[in-house]
C-alpha cells in the first residue's frame, strides 16, 4: 500500500508558529513518527510539503496511478483552493484531511472548507496524533475496499 501525506504552507514551521495552538513539535519529529508509524503498518509513505499552491496541485496530479491514496493538510489552503480540490477529484484517490488545530472552532474566515466535503473523513483537533489516525483510516478504508 502506497500513500502520499501532503502538507500546505506553513506546516514546516512546526515548532515554531503559535506553539499554543500547533504544539511544540517539529516538522521533522512528525516525519519521524509517521515512518515509523508506516514501517509498523507496512505502508509505504511519501512526504510532500509546499508553501505553494500550485506545487501542491502538481503532486496531486503525479499521484494519479501512482498512490493508493492521500493523506493531505492543506492547511490555509483548506479556506481558498478550489484548485487543491479540483486536483483531487481529478485523481479520485480515496483522500484522507487532517488539521493540527481544531478549525470547526477557529476564525469565522476558517469555517470554509473546500476539502471536507471531498476528503472520506477528516480528522481535526488532534494535534499531530491525527496524522496517524488518518492514515490508519485510510489503510483500513483501503483494505475493506478490495
Amino acid at each position: 500500500m502506497k500513500l502520499l501525506v501532503i502538507n500546505g504552507p506553513n506546516i514546516n514551521m512546526l515548532g515554531i508558529r503559535e506553539v499554543n495552538i500547533y504544539g511544540s513539535e517539529n516538522y521533522k519529529s512528525l516525519l519521524e513518527r509517521l515512518n515509523k508509524l508506516s514501517h509498523e503498518e507496512n505502508i509505504e509513505l511519501e512526504h510532500f510539503q509546499s508553501n505553494h499552491e500550485g506545487a501542491i496541485v502538481d503532486k496531486i496530479q503525479e499521484a494519479y496511478q501512482k498512490f493508493d491514496g492521500i493523506v493531505i493538510n492543506p492547511a490555509a489552503y483548506t479556506h481558498t483552493s478550489v484548485a487543491i480540490l479540483d486536483a483531487l477529484k481529478a485523481v479520485s484517490l480515496p483522500t484522507v484531511e487532517v488539521h493540527i488545530s481544531k478549525v470547526s472552532e477557529r476564525e469565522d474566515f476558517r469555517q470554509v472548507n473546500f476539502i471536507r466535503d471531498y476528503a472520506i473523513k477528516s480528522f481535526e483537533g488532534l494535534g499531530i496524533a491525527g496524522y496517524e489516525k488518518a492514515i490508519l483510516y485510510l489503510k483500513n478504508y483501503l483494505e475493506e475496499e478490495k
